[in-house]
């Protein structure tokens, strides 16, 4: 009661010093369109065909160097709507639910408390729980137009038809030409490859009618120079190895704000009309950049800084990315950029970069490519994305723009190596990165509070202890299996966790040298646990390890005895062991695949799993 009554003055106080400031409070539009990296003529893109949003750019400024944070949709959405970043949030993983302590509140929050009446047409797809009333309204036909008379408006509008799941629409007649399209040096070059980025410039052409659209009303109702708009995509291209990767490539968005002359005042510094901002801009910097502009300090609580209005940061030194689960399949990427290099840790090597996820599987690039790839057609280049990954990567967007030469071991780069990989850790300590529990500890950890407040307590979440056994397992340094076999001893199961995926990462060696400590880890008392170490033995210990193993991990796999999470691992173990769990094939196929306790966004993943586990298995 106290930190509602508490959260409540201080909102009606902000409120009250917003409304006191002068009448002419600026509107604020957002364009924003789904899967779209900056392929735009006004970025210098002479492929692509964008009027509309070239004209914007002519009025107003673009930004070169805007990261999503995340090469997905609903996590970058959340990064977005709160101002912190997924992994502090626990919100990090493809369409898991969790929630904000109660004192953060949504940035449509703060402005609805100070007078704004805000609409959000109409795609939400957060990871973070509303609280009470985010919106006035959030539906396909939200509109400024249907706000109190006088009243400012914050308004979002946004596209679909750039989504991943269009480039992949047949029919389709194309209007670009697919013999004109620069295919990616990672990308084979074949017709299906060409007619999917050529339909994705197609996509982004509609998409520009439609912004265009909206830009005609807001002039036809003379409120062109009372409102600030902003233009950006919501992560990278829907093609592979961007969408859903924390490469620049899955990250870089196109962002162009225009500020009308009436509010100059309130323009990012060295706003000119027609220019280009270089300041590094991330998605936790655009909630924080909104209530400055609406004359609202942000809250110390976001993480993000707000580059225009009277309450303006000083410029990040880096930008921040990050990859967690993404549908079915689990992985841990963190990633980091300056205005040259991109910095890429990988803490789960073991697995390839293109790991099956049934959605990533529609579109014919992906298709074609892994075929090519079964049958030994393609280059060093274009092979990457279905083998296992490196610890670290490192990338010269200067002279590498695609970031296919990793330059990470290189003598010369030994320095920008060590910058950056520091840049990373102290990010991961500042924000508290509860990313590095497995997923189903995030939400157990928590419980009774968020997954923020957890991250936030050192008796539940010992976190550098925690990073350091990551760091350690994902080394992949085979003199440290002896350290490893030690975690799995350790008073907490994140460090035990670990110490189990560590050995799995190492291979048949490592098993064998910690067969015995694995062994008794099949017993431990955390599932996650259970899970990574049946899969190591069942991967590589004897016959009879493997045997156990299989049976722990179909146990481990019902979803409704043991929770969505858990039920992926293990499934996700069961599917890598190929052949070895072929015994309980019949099992598998038995399965419940819902968890009813769990987001029903995420109802169709276990399925998946376990369909693509039974094909396999024949």
């Amino acid at each position: 009661m106290l930190k509602s009554m508490r959260r409540r003055n201080f909102l009606q106080l902000s409120a009250a010093s917003t409304l006191a400031q002068s009448a002419g409070r600026p509107n604020i539009l957002w364009i924003t369109c789904e899967d779209t990296g900056p392929h735009l003529g006004a970025y210098g893109d002479r492929y692509a065909s964008t009027p509309n949003l070239d004209g914007l750019a002519r009025r107003g400024q673009l930004y070169s160097h805007c990261w999503s944070n995340a090469p997905v949709c609903a996590p970058a959405r959340t990064a977005l709507i709160s101002g912190m970043y997924p992994a502090s949030t626990g919100s990090e993983h493809m369409r898991s639910m969790t929630r904000l302590p109660d004192r953060f509140l949504k940035y449509p929050n703060y402005l609805r408390e100070a007078g704004y009446y805000c609409s959000n047409n109409s795609k939400e797809d957060f990871n973070l729980q509303h609280t009470g009333k985010v919106w006035d309204d959030t539906s396909n036909k939200a509109h400024w137009r249907n706000r109190a008379a006088g009243q400012p408006f914050f308004s979002i509008f946004n596209f679909t038809i750039t989504h991943e799941s269009q480039i992949r629409r047949r029919p389709h007649t194309l209007s670009h030409d697919p013999a004109k399209v620069r295919v990616p040096p990672y990308h084979p070059d074949t017709p299906e490859v060409r007619h999917d980025w050529a339909q994705y410039y197609d996509n982004i052409t509609t998409m520009d009618g439609m912004a265009g659209k909206v830009l005609e009303e807001l002039k036809a109702d003379g409120l062109d120079k009372d409102t600030i708009v902003f233009f950006y995509g919501d992560h990278g291209s829907g093609m592979p190895r961007s969408k859903r990767w924390p490469y620049n490539s899955g990250l870089q968005v196109p962002l162009i704000v225009h500020v009308p002359e009436k509010f100059r005042q309130l323009a990012p510094a060295g706003y000119r009309a027609g220019g280009k901002s270089e300041r590094l801009v991330g998605f936790v910097d655009l909630a924080p950049t909104l209530l400055s502009l609406a004359g609202i300090k942000p809250p110390e609580h976001m993480q993000g800084r707000a580059f225009a209005g009277p309450h303006p940061a000083p410029e990040p030194e880096f930008l921040h990315g990050f990859r967690g689960r993404m549908d079915e399949r689990y992985d841990m990427v963190r990633s980091v950029r300056d205005k040259r290099y991109v910095y890429i840790r990988n803490y789960m090597p073991h697995q390839i970069y293109g790991q099956h996820i049934d959605y990533m599987f529609e579109t014919p690039t992906t298709r074609v490519w892994k075929k090519l790839y079964e049958e030994g057609k393609l280059d060093a280049a274009q092979k990457r994305f279905w083998e296992t990954k490196p610890p670290e990567e490192l990338y010269d967007l200067e002279i590498d723009p695609y970031e296919v030469t990793n330059l990470a071991g290189m003598p010369k780069f030994e320095a920008t190596l060590e910058r950056m990989r520091k840049a990373q850790q102290a990010h991961a300590v500042a924000i508290r990165d509860v990313g590095f529990l497995p997923e189903d500890e995030i939400h157990r950890r928590s419980e009774g509070s968020t997954p923020y407040e957890m991250g936030h307590d050192d008796r539940r979440y010992p976190m550098e202890r925690v990073m350091a056994a990551a760091e350690l397992a994902a080394s992949m340094k085979m003199a440290a299996a002896p350290e490893l076999a030690k975690h799995l001893r350790d008073s907490d199961s994140a460090v035990r966790y670990w110490g189990a995926m560590g050995l799995l990462m190492r291979g048949a060696n490592a098993v064998a040298f910690a067969r015995t400590d694995l062994d008794m880890a099949l017993s431990d008392a955390s599932p996650s646990v259970r899970a990574v170490a049946a899969h190591a033995l069942g991967r590589y210990g004897t016959a009879e390890e493997s045997g156990r193993a299989v049976d722990i991990l179909v146990e481990l796999a019902d979803p409704v005895k043991n929770g969505v999470y858990v039920s992926m691992l293990a499934m996700n173990a069961l599917d890598y062991l190929d052949g070895k769990a072929r015994k309980v094939k019949e099992k598998i196929a038995a399965l419940p695949t819902v968890d009813p306790k769990a987001d029903k966004r995420m109802s169709g993943y276990v399925k998946n799993l376990v369909d693509k586990t039974l094909a396999d298995l024949g």
